[in-house]
């Protein structure tokens, strides 16, 4: 096999990105056409209008960076061919179609709903790739190629998922790799935000012939080189940035969890199934939100004003904020009582207690909503593996953690990213005030840092 391909797309982030025709069948595929309508960043829009791209050019992003890796990593390979591995034709045809179809999985506001409610399994759990990846049309072209078990096994399921090369799976989802390289590049594009990594950094990539593993090599003549570490950090601070002003943006947070308390009512409700989710575009979960047969009239008023909310943009504000920051002593325990996968009824329940108590001093209704963008803040995006100066073996990035200060200054600052939030329907700093007396009640010990008149 060649590494020649035969058709070219013009894409904005990129320029011409080159095709092969077992490529453009599978992106044929309607489970593949269907991304077009899953914007990859969700409700950004909301707050940057330009951020209306979809998983389906980020995945198509992603199959040319993975080449753009491997174009290096066999540059590298040919300066020192007894220490790197290469990539052969066939093993670039794997791992470009698995990063073609590394976001198949996703379903419309996807971080929102899995994050959040834990009522559905991630994206990324295998059960949902191999469900994903052996029915339908794509799991018909897979099986004509005989690829099945190498595609799952490169995304993390089926029986070759701890047996495949780790550099396969590594240069499609790692801390660095083509699925990042796209993104980054592509969310500042259309977001219109001046944050970029030097693309240069794609060319220092290396296998490791010892261990298999992907890794930069930050080391030149026993020296450390300043130059790749700096740019590796900086790549991984844009990262950050993006979290903290797009990914975590309060305003997008608020739009996101209208849609996961929506979806979260109609799985308690037994109105729908997960699997009744998987197929569906982001528009396409709206309407179909609208349209279900909710048994509980006051349940169904509440679903069709949080979505009438949305459409609107009339979103929820915030009277409560508890970052991590302020209550590290706390943080454990309002994911284990809030936000635990199962945990859903105490958290509905807390809900409605906080909204009787408001109702009854407001003389009104009140939409109350406990809201978490993620239980967790990790900086996963610091294991890439490197090899420093006067190691035997490439490791991780994040253990050399305490040669790097900003390093280590920026994983503190990822995990402070974490924040719980109490969300309401009232607008007014009077009523906020009310409903902060009772969220002081109902959450004893948990700092609110949220000041409604700029105090």
């Amino acid at each position: 096999m060649t590494r020649r391909r035969s058709s070219l797309l013009r894409d904005p982030v990129h320029g011409d990105v080159a095709l092969t025709p077992e490529e453009l069948s599978i992106l044929d595929t309607r489970e593949v056409q269907r991304l077009r309508g899953v914007r990859q960043l969700g409700t950004a829009y909301l707050v940057y209008p330009g951020a209306m791209h979809s998983r389906f050019e980020h995945s198509i992003g992603s199959c040319h960076m993975a080449s753009v890796m491997i174009e290096a990593i066999e540059r590298n390979r040919a300066f020192a061919p007894t220490e790197c591995l290469g990539v052969t034709p066939e093993e670039e045809r794997l791992v470009r179609i698995a990063a073609l179809l590394h976001d198949v999985t996703h379903i419309p506001f996807g971080h929102n709903i899995e994050d959040q409610t834990g009522l559905f399994e991630r994206h990324d759990a295998p059960a949902r790739i191999e469900r994903a990846l052996t029915s339908g049309e794509l799991g018909e072209r897979l099986a004509a190629a005989r690829i099945t078990d190498e595609i799952l096994g490169i995304l993390g399921a089926g029986p070759l998922a701890t047996k495949v090369p780790e550099y396969w799976q590594q240069i499609v989802s790692d801390t660095i790799c083509s699925d990042i390289f796209d993104y980054l590049k592509r969310d500042a594009y259309f977001t219109g935000l001046a944050l970029a990594y030097d693309p240069r950094l794609v060319h220092g990539f290396k296998i490791d012939r010892v261990s298999g593993n992907l890794f930069i090599d930050v080391a030149k003549r026993g020296l450390v080189r300043e130059d790749v570490l700096s740019e590796i950090v900086r790549m991984l601070e844009a990262r950050y940035y993006f979290s903290e002003r797009v990914y975590y943006h309060h305003a997008k947070i608020a739009a996101g969890a209208l849609v996961a308390k929506s979806v979260e009512y109609a799985i308690v409700s037994g109105a729908a199934r997960e699997q009744d989710f998987y197929a569906l575009t982001d528009d396409g979960m709206i309407a179909f939100l609208e349209g279900l047969p909710y048994v509980n009239d006051a349940g169904a008023r509440r679903t069709r004003r949080m979505l009438e909310r949305f459409r609107s943009r009339r979103l929820l504000k915030r009277c409560g904020v508890y970052p991590r920051y302020a209550n590290r002593s706390m943080q454990e325990s309002l994911v284990e009582r809030f936000f635990t996968p199962g945990r859903h009824a105490e958290r509905a329940e807390t809900e409605r207690r906080i909204e009787h108590a408001a109702a009854a001093q407001l003389g009104h209704e009140v939409d109350v909503m406990l809201y978490c963008p993620a239980r967790r803040m990790q900086l996963k995006e610091a294991r890439i593996h490197v090899r420093f100066p006067g190691e035997a073996t490439v490791r991780p990035l994040n253990d050399f953690s305490d040669r790097i200060p900003r390093l280590k200054d920026l994983e503190e600052s990822y995990r402070n990213l974490w924040k719980f939030y109490v969300l309401t329907s009232e607008h007014d700093a009077k009523a906020i005030h009310v409903l902060q007396r009772i969220l002081e009640r109902e959450l004893p010990g948990a700092v609110n840092v949220y000041r409604p008149d700029g105090d």
